[in-house]
C-alpha cells in the first residue's frame, strides 16, 4: 500500500464559506483553479486511478495567518478547516486513512490550544508554514508552540509560504516571473530549517519531528556549503562573532540537517532532485509523498510521476515499503495500512 504523505484538500465548508468569497491573489487565486483540491467526487476519482494507494490529507495555501491579521478568527478559520477533514476520513476511510491539522501560529497561544484539541480529535500531526507572515520560525511567540509539540511528539509537517511581495532583488518591489515559487520556497524551506538550527530550537526541542515539503527544498544539493562551508561559520561575517553560535551548537550543522529532519519525495516529477534526497537523508526520514492535486493534470500526474521514479530506482522492498507506508506510520505512531 502507498501512502502519500503530503496532499492537500479544502474542505467544502471553508472552501464555500472563506476562500470562494475572499478575494486572495496569486496563490489563493491557483486554489480556486483545481477542482481536485476542493470538490469531493472530482479528488475521490483521482484517488481511485491508482491501484494500493491512499491519501493523508493537510490544507494547501493561503496561510491563514495572511488571510486574517485577527488572531481569534485565524483560530476558528482552523477549526472549520480540521473539522473538515474528520468528517472527510471517517465517511472515505480507504481513500484517506489520516489528516494533518492546519496550526494558526498567530492564535493567542501560538496555535497550542487548536494542535491539542485537533490531535484528541485524531490528527496523525500539525501542519505550519516556514514563516507567519513574514515572521521567522524562531520567535520568541513562537515557543509555547515548539514546547508542546516537543512533548506532544507528534509530527509536524513545514509547508513553504512565499509570496510575489518577496522581491528578487532589493531595487525592486515584487518578485517576477513567479520566482517566488519556482526558486523561493525551495530556499524558503532550506532558510526556516537553518533558523531552526542556530536559534538552538532542535537542540531545546530534541523530540521535535519536522517533515520538511519537497525534499526539504535546496537543502540535499547544498551538501558541500552546509557542511564544510557551514564549519566555517562566521568566516564571512564581520559585525557579529558568528563563531559562539556554532560552538553553541551540539552538532556539526550539517547533523542536524541530514538527520533531524524528516522529508518527503514530493519533487515535482524530477528524477535527479529524487536521487539526490534519496542520496541525503537516511531511508527512515523519508516519507512518499506528491503534493497532489498541484499538477498540469490537475491532481494524476504528480502521484503517477513520483510513482514511476520510485519504481524505477531498483530499491529493495524493504526499503520500498518503509518509504511508501512504513517510516509514516512509524513517525505518526499509526497503523495507516490494512
Amino acid at each position: 500500500m502507498r501512502i502519500d504523505a503530503y496532499t492537500h484538500f479544502i474542505p467544502t465548508r471553508f472552501y464555500n464559506d472563506v476562500l470562494a468569497v475572499g478575494s486572495f491573489a496569486d496563490i489563493g487565486k491557483r486554489m480556486k483553479g483545481i477542482p481536485a483540491i476542493f470538490d469531493v467526487p472530482t479528488r475521490l476519482k483521482v484517488v481511485d486511478k491508482f491501484k494500493d494507494y491512499a491519501q493523508i490529507l493537510s490544507y494547501g495555501m493561503p496561510p491563514l495567518e495572511i488571510m486574517t491579521k485577527d488572531p481569534v478568527q485565524a483560530e476558528e478559520y482552523a477549526k472549520i478547516i480540521n473539522d473538515g477533514f474528520v468528517d472527510l476520513c471517517k465517511k472515505y476511510p480507504d481513500h484517506f486513512p489520516g489528516w494533518v491539522a492546519q496550526v494558526p501560529l498567530t492564535a493567542p497561544d501560538a496555535g497550542v490550544r487548536e494542535a491539542t484539541r485537533a490531535l484528541k480529535n485524531g490528527a496523525l500531526g500539525v501542519q505550519i508554514y516556514t514563516n507567519v507572515a513574514g515572521k521567522p520560525l524562531d520567535h520568541p511567540d513562537f515557543a509555547p508552540f515548539w514546547k508542546t509539540m516537543n512533548k506532544n511528539g507528534k509530527p509536524i509537517w513545514l509547508h513553504p509560504s512565499r509570496g510575489a511581495s518577496f522581491p528578487d532583488y532589493q531595487t525592486e518591489t515584487k518578485s517576477k516571473y513567479e520566482i517566488w515559487w519556482t526558486f523561493g520556497w525551495s530556499y524558503e524551506t532550506a532558510a526556516a530549517m537553518a533558523r531552526l538550527v542556530f536559534s538552538g530550537i532542535m537542540d531545546k526541542h530534541p523530540n521535535l519531528k519536522i517533515i520538511t515539503h519537497h525534499f526539504g527544498g535546496i537543502v540535499p544539493m547544498l551538501e558541500g556549503r552546509i557542511g564544510p562551508g557551514w564549519d566555517q561559520l562566521g568566516a564571512r561575517t564581520s559585525d557579529e562573532d558568528l563563531t559562539k553560535v556554532l560552538k553553541k551548537l551540539k552538532k556539526r550543522p550539517l547533523d542536524y540537517f541530514k538527520n533531524d529532519f524528516y522529508c518527503d519525495t514530493a519533487a515535482f516529477s524530477g528524477k535527479p532532485a529524487t536521487v539526490c534526497g534519496l542520496s541525503f537523508y537516511p531511508l527512515k526520514n523519508i516519507v512518499f509523498a506528491s503534493d497532489c492535486p498541484f499538477d498540469p493534470e490537475k491532481g494524476t500526474f504528480y502521484i503517477r510521476e513520483t510513482l514511476k521514479i520510485l519504481d524505477s530506482l531498483d530499491l529493495s522492498k524493504a526499503k520500498y515499503k518503509a518509504i511508501m507506508s512504513g517510516n509514516l506510520e512509524a513517525l505518526t505512531g499509526r497503523k495507516l495500512v490494512k
